[in-house]
């Protein structure tokens, strides 16, 4: 078996990692650690479509360059490298824009799929509500037809970047008779519809990262359906698997990793770099790794989406370790710098930028989103090891 990248592929890493170091370079903006999802940049995601890096698996009939998942995979693998502010095109190009491609109307696809390459709209993940998070199919908005629209009323939680999107992908309640599963439809909204309305959550790290997103009576075209009615939550399903085992579950606090490598390599105990102490090289060794064995599994799961067939298990499998590398992560970076670890970035006294706290705290969610870890372990369990 080959391991080795494409000469293709080479060199578009080449470009990418060229253009984010020049970015870097020029003071646009400061490497972040989970900025993929919290990095909100208009300027930025336009200088990335320019380039082309957006939808890049898409038909060329829609502005995208029919590469692979891997191909996608090393340009996320750099943003992700240097902490790039990608967070509103990262929904719409990692699964949402696959969902229209699949499901989608050709109209649909040739008003939307077309402007998400050009970076002229961000969607929004509507899928959790405050009582359907892992267990999806329990969702309570509902969507009630009424001549040419439907009457949407509920409440979407944790809308990642949802003071800024202009569309969300909605999924309600259609069928309210059958089982909880098959009742469901997908929806492209327009956010400016009457009866909208956003409250920002402010998360541990001080981020106001997500919305509440609350629904009263909003009248929803029917041309927003997206596929067959009540066949969401099967679109739920296959848009998870690619939310899942992407390299964000892996290097979404790379920036930290990156500045805990330089500061055992630069800081001193009684006169040594710590990475002279035995314990310290020891745990950076495995963690390195770790973290070498998690990209493995990343590309696992993007080579499986290349043949074609959807990376359940690989997602669900490389979610879970992922998650639990970064928490690694971030527990050792706390327990390295000690007393100095809580502080934050506007302290004086701040190693590291103050990336260590913020990790630290955001990591505690990672085994909740996307899946919680016990839910994904049994998707490994029964549909991987076949397992009752």
């Amino acid at each position: 078996m080959d391991f080795s990248f494409t000469a293709g592929q080479e060199a578009l890493r080449r470009d990418v990692r060229s253009f984010l170091e020049d970015e870097v370079r020029a003071g646009r903006w400061k490497p972040q650690c989970d900025a993929w999802i919290q990095g909100f940049d208009p300027s930025f995601t336009k200088r990335v479509a320019s380039r082309g890096w957006i939808g890049l698996m898409w038909p060329k009939e829609y502005g995208g360059h029919e590469r692979g998942f891997v191909d996608r995979l090393v340009v996320t693998e750099e943003m992700l490298r240097y902490g790039a502010p990608a967070a509103l095109h990262w929904f719409a190009d990692r699964q949402i824009g696959g969902s229209i491609l699949r499901f989608g109307s050709d109209a649909q696809k040739n008003e939307f799929l077309p402007r998400i390459v050009r970076g002229e709209i961000y969607v929004g993940l509507g899928m959790s509500e405050p009582e359907a998070g892992s267990d999806l199919a329990s969702l309570k908005t509902r969507a009630e037809e009424q001549d040419d629209c439907f009457i949407v009323n509920g409440q979407k939680t944790w809308t990642s970047g949802g003071s800024y999107v202009n569309y969300i992908d909605l999924f309600a309640r259609t069928d309210f008779e059958a089982v909880k599963h098959k009742g469901i439809t997908e929806f492209l909204v327009p956010m400016d519809l009457p009866g909208i309305s956003r409250i920002p959550m402010t998360d541990i790290t001080g981020t106001e990262a997500w919305n509440d997103i609350f629904f009263d009576n909003v009248r929803v075209p029917k041309e927003c359906v997206i596929g067959e009615r009540n066949k969401g939550f099967y679109h739920v399903v296959e848009e998870l698997a690619y939310e899942r085992g992407g390299m964000e579950r892996l290097m979404g606090n790379y920036p930290l990793y990156d500045a805990l490598k330089r500061f055992v390599r630069e800081t001193k105990k009684d006169g040594r770099a710590l990475i002279e102490d035995t314990h310290v090289r020891r745990l950076m060794a495995e963690l390195e790794v770790e973290f070498e064995v998690g990209r493995l599994l990343m590309y696992r799961a993007a080579a499986v989406m290349d043949e074609g067939r959807p990376p359940t298990v690989e997602a669900s499998t490389s979610k879970v370790y992922g998650t639990n590398f970064e928490q690694r992560l971030a527990n050792l970076a706390m327990d390295l710098l000690g007393p100095y670890g809580p502080l934050t970035e506007d302290s004086p006294l701040a190693a590291m930028d103050g990336l260590a706290v913020h990790s630290y705290l955001a990591s505690k969610g990672y085994s909740l989103q996307a899946g919680s870890t016990e839910v994904l372990k049994n998707i490994i369990a029964t549909r991987g090891l076949g397992l009752k």
